[in-house]
């Protein structure tokens, strides 16, 4: 019975939940917490709290937590499952029409405008994220070091986990007055050729590693699929960051986007099942060492300092994003009126930026074209 009131609760959740994590952890609050009770506000703080030290998507990690509390091991399998699988439904549906008409005519200005759009969400999550993460002068030398590496050429996964291993020997070395000896991971795909297990592989890795909100996907991903890979452009990152916001659910369905991109239906499959499969396992392991893991100042020395690095290496993105994106001064105009729209109308829902800008690029090139 409780697997079923799971499994329901959570597919219709992924079918509605549009605005963010943020937003989906305030209708899980809302809802099973206030509502139906499965649990009460301090265990479901802690669930967040706890959420925060592991990589993966921060909102569908909520579901598997809840999940697991209401209907256990099961529970958290049906829970993450149920919210993901409409979303990635939808996305693989909107990619499937997206690569046939994208590059119909009159398709093109509306795409165009959509892209310019999406930069003031970005920009708008990079200043969120920025002055929650940015917590002493120390992060902030790591930020500003980070992001000089960033665009110097450093890869962007090895940018944000150096800056955490790196405070991890500071700490340990203001503490013991000497370096600990430490094992840096190598994370480098050979590029020799496209196939879709190579594909699996990379979102994979990715999924190992994504600390942070869903956003700093992107900036995983500049590494490994452009710069490393050279398999999508700025352009296309910009659309499955569009993608992502116009579907409901967890935003790190754009996986399933640039998966059918790259090697269709099955690569599709291969990259959503790459970029989720990793927060099944943590959140497993976080239940077990759940309150040893909160009090760890270790891990929390670890994790403040790849936050900000985080948040660097999206600075670094989004101005390469947008150099490719604003060409010229319809595009520039649709990305100055839609981050001063969306800075200002704080709870306006990213749908609405998307639509401005896809409804902007198609009249300015009717009027001016």
């Amino acid at each position: 019975m409780r697997l079923k009131e799971v499994f329901r609760y959570f597919f219709r959740l992924g079918f509605i939940a549009f605005g963010g994590p943020a937003a989906h952890v305030a209708m899980m609050q809302q809802e099973l917490v206030e509502q139906k009770k499965w649990m009460d506000s301090q265990e479901f703080l802690d669930y967040m709290g706890a959420t925060n030290l592991i990589p993966g998507p921060n909102s569908t990690e909520m579901t598997m937590h809840c999940g697991y509390h209401r209907a256990g091991i099961a529970g958290l399998f049906v829970a993450g499952l149920s919210f993901i699988i409409p979303a990635v439904s939808i996305t693989l549906l909107i990619a499937i029409f997206y690569e046939q008409y994208s590059q119909v005519s009159w398709v093109v200005p509306i795409v165009s405008g959509i892209k310019a759009a999406v930069i003031s969400f970005i920009l708008a999550a990079i200043y969120k994220l920025g002055k929650k993460a940015v917590k002493t002068r120390y992060l902030l030398g790591v930020g500003v070091v980070t992001l000089i590496a960033s665009f110097m050429g450093l890869n962007e996964i090895i940018c944000i986990l150096f800056a955490g291993i790196i405070s991890l020997l500071i700490h340990f070395s203001v503490r013991s007055n000497t370096l600990a000896n430490a094992a840096v991971p190598i994370l480098i795909l050979s590029a020799v050729s496209f196939s879709n297990m190579k594909l699996f592989l990379v979102f994979l890795k990715v999924g190992l590693v994504l600390f942070g909100s869903g956003y700093v996907l992107f900036a995983y991903l500049e590494g490994e699929l452009i710069d490393n890979m050279g398999w999508l452009t700025h352009s296309d990152l910009v659309e499955a960051i569009a993608i992502g916001q116009i579907t409901p659910g967890p935003i790190l369905s754009t996986a399933t986007f640039i998966g059918y991109k790259l090697g269709g239906v099955s690569g599709a499959l291969l990259a959503t099942l790459g970029i989720f499969g990793p927060s099944f396992f943590y959140v497993i392991l976080l239940h077990k060492f759940l309150k040893r893991m909160k009090e760890s100042k270790i891990l929390k020395v670890f994790l403040d300092s790849v936050n900000v690095a985080a948040v660097a290496v999206m600075v670094a993105v989004t101005y390469n994003m947008a150099k490719s994106i604003i060409v010229d001064w319809q595009t520039l105009l649709i990305a100055v009126l839609t981050c001063v729209i969306y800075f200002r109308a704080k709870k306006l829902n990213a749908l609405w930026i998307i639509l401005m800008g896809a409804v902007g690029g198609y009249l300015l090139n009717i009027i001016f074209g």
